[in-house]
């Protein structure tokens, strides 16, 4: 709940006029208690798993042979039931078993990290800087205990649940067992716990993360994917290989940067993959250029 009543009250305690955006965040939140504004994190993260894999989802159901030059694995088909089960099954225990209460407990956290709900609202500067310091924290901490869950205890009762997807969708991405999600939530907020931030810094950061993991659990690799531009960016291409791999997998642990398995060789199986795949494509390409030139010299 804001301390401000009215946009003049705002405007008198921060010495300026408020932006459109201050303006619009007093209008919606004045009166609105703080744990009401933190339940939010849920809906947004509903509402983004359920659209943010719709699209290649439909092309992957409805133009499989237009989407096929783009998939990872052209040979693998999900049906309609299978994605039906993987978002029905995700919904379920992230919402209803862990998330909302997972939110209820870590309302009493953004309490002890001081988190803002008021104004004046943080610059693109701030949440810029934040992001970023979240998506590494989380990163590196997601990189261990992901190798954990690939322990054979914690893959046989935990992450073989996420692993069933050799060749991962969108939805699979919330797609695993309960503890497991419990283990990846609580590494989400070490960020905003290090380095708090606005309430509404919380909600794109949830986004923005739930944003990557559908892109890297999205089975296609497409023409402008962020690989192209982030540095040590993993992308699609990274994350599909370590499903492909299944339990036996010792590569490519990092869930958004290679900048671990880079420095823990855990990309080697993975190198090799792409260099024996990159071999063999220019050994199709000089048989093909051969042929073409006996069958040139046959013409003459």
């Amino acid at each position: 709940m804001l301390s401000y009543a009215t946009t003049g009250e705002a405007e008198a305690a921060l010495g300026r006029a408020l932006t459109w955006a201050e303006a619009a965040w007093l209008r919606y939140s004045a009166s609105m208690p703080d744990s009401y504004l933190h339940l939010h994190g849920a809906a947004i993260t509903l509402v983004v798993y359920t659209l943010a894999p719709l699209p290649l989802a439909l092309l992957d159901l409805r133009a499989p042979e237009a989407a096929s030059p783009y998939k990872l694995q052209p040979r693998a088909k999900h049906s309609p039931a299978a994605f039906l089960r993987c978002y029905v099954y995700s919904v379920r225990v992230s919402l209803l078993l862990l998330l909302l209460p997972y939110m209820l407990v870590s309302y009493a956290d953004t309490k002890i990290m001081e988190m803002r709900r008021g104004l004046p609202l943080p610059s693109t500067g701030e949440v810029s800087a934040q992001l970023a310091v979240y998506f590494l924290m989380e990163d590196y901490i997601n990189y261990w205990i992901h190798r954990l869950l690939h322990t054979r205890w914690c893959y046989d009762k935990i992450h073989s649940v996420h692993h069933e997807f050799t060749a991962p969708m969108g939805y699979a991405v919330w797609y695993d067992h309960w503890a497991e999600k419990l283990l990846l939530s609580a590494a989400s907020l070490a960020g905003p716990a290090v380095a708090p931030c606005h309430v509404t810094t919380l909600w794109l950061w949830f986004a923005a993360r739930l944003i990557e993991g559908i892109n890297i659990h999205s089975g296609f690799r497409l023409p402008f994917g962020l690989a192209k531009l982030i540095p040590f960016y993993g992308g699609a291409e990274h994350h599909d290989y370590h499903h492909y791999v299944g339990g036996r997998s010792q590569s490519n642990f990092a869930p958004v940067f290679t900048y671990c398995d880079y420095i823990y060789g855990t990309d080697k199986g993975y190198k090799y993959h792409e260099a024996t795949k990159k071999a063999k494509l220019r050994e199709v390409a000089d048989k093909k250029a051969k042929k073409g030139e006996g069958n040139t010299g046959k013409h003459d």
